[in-house]
């Protein structure tokens, strides 16, 4: 086994996570894992950093399957006997203009960005070793969707002591009121990617509570955050920032001292930590 700190980041062979990659290879003082669902798209990316001078290490991860995610769970364990960084970018957004049905594209984004991110960290944050950190990528459109929630939503989401049961049974119930036509009528805003990056900041802020209570002796710092608004596929060419100005705030997070206390169990933008 293998006493090399090790950083893994998914949805990594292009866009933030890359970034995120790049930035871990050049200040990560261990080895770093790009994952990708298709390796041939995640080699040709480690083959892209190589050209650069930089070292990555490729894994296969896709976050909607769950052998696929328990696979390198295993790996992880046996090869490192755990993880020091997880950073969990994967994620899928619709275009504006997408004709797909609203339903569909509410079922399908809350299945990767919310269940899929949750899968990864149930697996995953067990294996986190003392001192590690945690970083999930979430969007600032979570501030603005939650601002669209009817109030009783917006208490729910705020709570400090909402567990992870309930925050499932409020995602799902989103997804079965689109289905329904009557999301807007329970209080919903019309935007599934941002009701997907809720969950992804809620969790987070119930998971640094676990930590506190399970493991409070770890020291492991758990976070959400906004890139920013980044020209990637998923944003377009209009957006304002590089790749690598969006992978900023989560490898400051990745990489917070291991005397650090904070910022735990917040969401962060642009290094700073935002009101949830």
């Amino acid at each position: 086994m293998s006493n090399v700190p090790v950083a893994v980041v998914t949805g990594s062979n292009k866009g933030i996570g890359f970034a995120i990659v790049r930035a871990l290879c050049k200040q990560f003082p261990g080895d770093v894992y790009l994952t990708a669902r298709d390796p041939g798209r995640g080699q040709k990316a480690v083959a892209k950093l190589q050209e650069e001078g930089l070292c990555a290490l490729f894994h296969q991860l896709d976050i909607d399957d769950l052998q696929s995610i328990r696979a390198l769970r295993d790996f992880l364990k046996e090869k490192y006997g755990g993880l020091n960084v997880l950073v969990n970018n994967a994620g899928i957004a619709f275009k504006v203009h997408d004709t797909t049905p609203f339903a569909v594209q509410a079922e399908v984004t809350l299945k990767t960005n919310f269940f899929g991110t949750r899968n990864v960290c149930t697996e995953l944050l067990p294996l986190v070793k003392p001192y590690g950190k945690v970083v999930n990528v979430s969007s600032m459109v979570s501030s603005s969707a939650l601002g669209g929630c009817s109030r009783e939503l917006q208490q729910k989401f705020r709570s400090n002591t909402i567990t992870e049961d309930e925050l499932v049974e409020l995602m799902t119930k989103f997804v079965e009121d689109t289905k329904k036509s009557v999301h807007e009528k329970e209080g919903w805003p019309n935007t599934a990617y941002g009701v997907s990056k809720i969950g992804v900041t809620v969790l987070s802020r119930i998971q640094a509570r676990m930590l506190n209570e399970k493991r409070k002796g770890d020291h492991i710092l758990l976070n959400a955050c906004c890139p920013g608004w980044v020209r990637t596929d998923m944003a377009g060419p209009q957006a304002t920032k590089s790749p690598d100005e969006g992978a900023e705030t989560p490898v400051y997070l990745a990489l917070l001292p291991s005397d650090a206390d904070g910022p735990h169990g917040q969401f962060l933008s642009n290094k700073t930590v935002r009101t949830w």
